[in-house]
């Protein structure tokens, strides 16, 4: 059987089973088990697939059939063009989240500074802002040592040397150093989805660690104990931006303004969703 037809045969059935990319998601696959991209695969595609290819491509799109998440299936998902392994206990890198980076790169006005990206799990976004930044120096904290070590590895693989990661709950690492680091933009895509929501039970989230997702307070918790707890490790005109539930920007706007944070506002994603809320701590006024 060729490529091709093993492609055809794969999208159907992933079409059967309710794939929103179902062809996209075959091509993923099956350029993961000839360890080719899919410009090659559109020019070769007639080739006869190995038996063994066959063997391990019919797996994998068995699993995805099952709802299994691509980027879990092959190890890797790109994030700002960057190739980040993955696994199944940090959340998958998804383009919504380049809504944070963009903002926080477009405040990032001086030579040099510092950022610090809580709950990093795989390091997407401390690892994105590090490579368009690199004389910055970028933080990445997470409750996970699991997700540490990857992010750690993500950034050795990348070559990106102006970043490090470490083990905290939230800001817990600092309240213990004699002297308490100040950063210049506090960046955190936290738990923000409500215990009862529905889309608990449907796509790749099904399969993501509930600790990464689900906050209590209908999702609000984390987004405002981050308000509340960042003051004192951010620098005079500092920036903390979270990313949230689309339907959470007005709660957060009212908690920073509320907290003293001054220039809040929301930032939309690709969906024109408001993804992202800002606000800056002028602690000189």
């Amino acid at each position: 059987m060729t490529l091709d037809a093993l492609l055809v045969e794969a999208t159907a059935r992933l079409t059967h089973a309710g794939s929103a990319s179902p062809r996209l998601d075959a091509e993923v696959l099956l350029c993961h088990v000839i360890g080719r991209d899919r410009t090659w695969l559109y020019t070769w595609g007639d080739r006869p697939g190995e038996r063994w290819q066959r063997a391990r491509f019919a797996a994998l799109v068995a699993a995805r059939a099952q709802g299994e998440p691509v980027a879990y299936l092959i190890g890797t998902r790109e994030f700002w063009g960057l190739a980040l392994a993955t696994s199944s206990g940090t959340l998958i890198p998804r383009p919504d989240t380049e809504t944070l980076v963009e903002a926080a790169l477009a405040r990032a006005n001086t030579s040099s500074g510092t950022l610090l990206d809580l709950g990093t799990g795989t390091g997407a976004i401390a690892l994105a802002f590090a490579s368009e930044r690199p004389h910055w120096q970028i933080q990445g904290v997470d409750i996970r040592p699991e997700a540490v070590a990857l992010a750690t590895r993500n950034a050795q693989a990348l070559g990106i040397a102006n970043v490090r990661f470490e083990q905290s709950d939230w800001f817990s690492a600092f309240e213990t150093q004699v002297k308490t680091p100040v950063f210049d933009i506090i960046v955190s895509n936290p738990p923000y989805i409500a215990a009862d929501d529905p889309h608990l039970t449907q796509g790749d989230v099904r399969f993501e660690p509930r600790s990464a997702l689900v906050a209590e307070s209908a999702g609000m918790a984390d987004l405002l104990h981050l308000v509340a707890c960042a003051r004192q490790f951010l620098a005079t005109f500092g920036w903390l931006m979270l990313e949230h539930g689309h339907t959470q920007a007005a709660h957060v706007r009212a908690a920073l303004r509320k907290a003293g944070y001054s220039n809040v506002e929301s930032v939309c994603d690709l969906s024109g969703h408001e993804r992202v809320t800002l606000g800056r701590l002028d602690k000189l006024i």
